[in-house]
Order: C-alpha cells, then structure tokens, then sequence
C-alpha cells in the first residue's frame, strides 16, 4: 500500500508526522508516495491559527479530488484540526474515510488500512514515546520535543483545548530519544515543547529545565543543543545559569513575547509585566553576552492603542532581537480574546505588523554588516544541483531563521568555520576557512 503524508504546521506536528510515517512503515507500508501515486493520502493538520486552518482544509480538498478521480481510494485526516473541529469535519470535507486525533497518532496504521470510516479520538494521556521515528528532516538535524500539552492561560491561544493540559516527559525518556537521535546521525537537537521553560513541573523527583539541559549537555555527539519555545514566566535563574555552564548547548533562546505594552499583556493573559521581560532579558544577555534572542509579537490585539503600538515598536527598535516574526491578531473561535471588544480594524494591524518587520529589518541589516569579517562555526545544511550550498551558525535556527550562503562547496552536515564576507538581506554569505580562494 503506498501512503502519502502531508505534514503540515509547526516542528511539533512534524515529530507526530514522522512517528506516522513509522507506524505505517512498520505495518507494511510504502511511505512517501506522492499524492497522485498514492493508495491512501494521509494529512497531518494544524488548526492553530484561521489561515492555518485554511491550508489544511486546501490539502485535504486536494486530497479529496485524488480520490474523486480514482487514484487515492482513501483520505485520512489527522493531527490538531481533528482535535479542534472533529464533530464538523465530516460534514466540512465530503468524503473523508477516517480522523485521528492527536492523542491516537500511535494508532494510525488502523485508519489507513481499514475499509470503513474510522474516527479515533481519545482524551488526552501521558506524552507518547517519539522514539522510533521515520525522520523527516535532514540526517545531521532533529527535533527534540520534551513535553506536550500546555497549561498557560494565553487568552488568544487554543492550544490548551487542542493538545491538553501540560505534560512532561519522564527525563530517562527524553534522554532515551535524544541518544537515539544522536545515534541516527543528529549533530543538532532543536528543544521543543508548547512552553519548555515549564518542563518538569509536574514531575514527581522535582527535576526542571535546567536539570534536563545540564543532561543532555553532557550528551556524546551531539555538537549543538538549542532551546526553543521558552516561555517567559518560568525563565529562571537556575536555567541561564545551566545555558552559560553549558559546552553543547548553544547560546540561542528562542521567547515568543507576543508584546511588551503592560495594558496588552494583562490582556493576553500572559503574567508577566515588561519590566519582569525586561529584567530576563538583561539577564540573559549578561550571563551569555553572545546569546541570540528570537523572538514573536502579535500586534492589532484588541484595545491595542496607538500608544501602545508604538511602545512595542520603540522597544523593537531599542533592544535589536536577533530574529524576530510578527502576526496580526487572529481571533479564534472559543478563545476569551475572540469576545473581547475594542477589535482592530484588520488594516490598522497589518500595517503595523510591516512597520514593526520594517524596525527589525533595520536591526538585522546593521547586525549583518557588522558581522563581515567575523570567522564562525556554520553547520551545513543542503547543496543544490549547482554545488552551492546553505547552512546556519549557532544563532539560527532551522526553518524559522535566516541562513548562511557559502561561497564554495563543503560537506552537508558538517559543522565548519567560514568567515563572513558579506550579506544579502537577511542572509549572511560565508567563506569556509580552509578555501584558499
């Protein structure tokens, strides 16, 4: 039976997409057909987010038109767009043979081979076991997820009614995976959670985050270790201290802020004032004076003034993040901050999200031409047909970051040093060192 497999959303679906594929390929299938070679066509959604919704829904009417035609007999749906509308798919996407939620993607070999519809939805338990994986990513890099589920109380976010309340994984597992990892040939582990600063809350031995981080760093083969996901609230002192102690673990923070205006925070639910935001940050660039900090905003959150607006926008400007990614504000059905009043008008929102991109912009122009000159470790990522080949330093991150362009071919998967010699956007374009050109 041949299965195509459409990952979509962020690296956390990508984990459940290649424990999917593994499950299947176990079973006996052949996994990665495309969709019009395909027996069964498999979408792993997300519905986070209205336009995220939309792209699955499109995938999904593409799917159903392979099976119209003849050439898929099946279409299953599964991930966090069955968590969040399963009584309305159905009805939504004529046609669909089976749904499977996100708490039984261990389970998807029984949807895809069966000849009936099939819905499998449970509610949420332990976090699965993502060992055994059919990876999707390049060999040299993976991502290492260390719980599921959420328990803040973000007044825009509907990742608590999708994937449950916050659940750590046992540390001996976590660090069962990430040897597994390494072994497969992983150089880089990418840490990723809902909110991984608020890892080991609820464990019974009372380890946290930095404990986890102070394991994995002593972990054999594994060159670059970065943290993704942070939540501010539980950024402790404990944890910057085990960032800094560190030899593997990279100086990268990865701090969805969402907003510095104390009126819009409150709004949000986030429980953090600026000057909280403000002190972690000193911080952390302090104890890691070569930290880089990524970093989201939302803007056009309801009640958001003017003021307000350009709070964040002289913040921005001031504090120079690293990377930084801006949405406007999505109202989401079944959220507090979908009822609240004083909306945004959608094009007040958007013009503020290019203006806050365009002072960032700014920063990362003047970060990249001071960089000329500099020597750094770049991991190479891919080559093309033309031998030209993209990697990235420490300081960013797969997918969501800028990149390194090289001058001259080098080894996928290997980290090297390359002096900078100039940039292009975003980008920086590197030199590897032992180029004697």
């Amino acid at each position: 039976m041949r299965v195509a497999v459409v990952s979509l959303g962020c690296p956390k679906n990508l984990i459940d997409s290649e424990k999917i594929c593994a499950h299947l390929a176990e079973g006996g299938c052949l996994v990665g057909a495309p969709m019009d070679e395909a027996d069964v066509i498999v979408v792993n959604t997300c519905g986070f987010l209205s336009a995220a919704r939309d792209e699955s829904l499109g995938v999904i009417a593409e799917a159903l038109a392979h099976k119209r035609s003849g050439k898929a007999g099946r279409v299953v749906v599964a991930g966090c767009l069955v968590n969040r509308d399963a009584e309305d798919l159905y009805l939504t996407a004529d046609g669909i043979d089976a749904i499977v939620s996100v708490n039984d993607r261990d389970d998807i070999l029984r949807a895809v081979v069966g000849d009936e519809r099939t819905t499998l939805i449970s509610t949420p338990a332990g976090p699965a076991s993502d060992t055994g994986r059919f990876r999707l990513t390049p060999r040299h890099t993976a991502y290492l997820r260390i719980a599921e589920g959420c328990s803040q109380k973000c007044t825009f976010c509907t990742i608590p009614a999708i994937r449950g309340p916050f659940r750590s994984k046992p540390p001996a597992g976590v660090l069962a995976e990430a040897t597994e990892l390494v072994a497969d040939g992983a150089v880089e582990l990418n840490i990723i959670a809902q909110d991984t600063t608020s890892y080991g809350m609820d464990l019974p031995d009372g380890t946290d985050l930095a404990d986890l981080l102070s394991e994995l760093d002593s972990l054999s083969g594994a060159a670059w270790i970065r943290l993704m996901y942070a939540y501010p609230l539980r950024f402790t002192s404990k944890v910057i201290d085990a960032l800094a102690a560190a030899e593997h673990i990279v100086p990268y923070v990865d701090m969805p802020l969402q907003h510095i205006a104390d009126g819009v925070l409150r709004r949000m639910g986030r429980g953090v004032t600026r000057s909280e935001v403000e002190d972690l940050l000193g911080r952390l660039r302090s104890r890691l004076p070569n930290v880089a900090i990524r970093t989201t905003f939302i803007v056009g959150f309801p009640g958001e003034t003017d003021q307000e607006f350009t709070e964040l926008l002289t913040f921005v400007e001031d504090f120079g993040f690293d990377a930084m990614g801006v949405f406007e504000f999505s109202p989401e059905e079944g959220t507090s901050a979908a009822r609240l009043d004083r909306h945004v008008p959608a094009e007040v929102a958007a013009a503020r999200a290019q203006q806050l991109m365009l002072a960032q912009q700014a920063v990362a122009f003047e970060a990249n031409a001071q960089a000329v000159g500099q020597v750094i470790d770049v991991l190479v990522d891919r080559a093309d047909n033309n031998g030209q080949c993209v990697g990235r330093h420490s300081g960013q991150a797969p997918e969501v970051d800028s990149v390194c362009i090289l001058t001259s071919p080098a080894p996928v998967g290997a980290i090297i040093p390359a002096e900078v010699v100039g940039w292009d956007d975003y980008d920086l374009l590197v030199r590897p060192a032992a180029d004697p050109s």
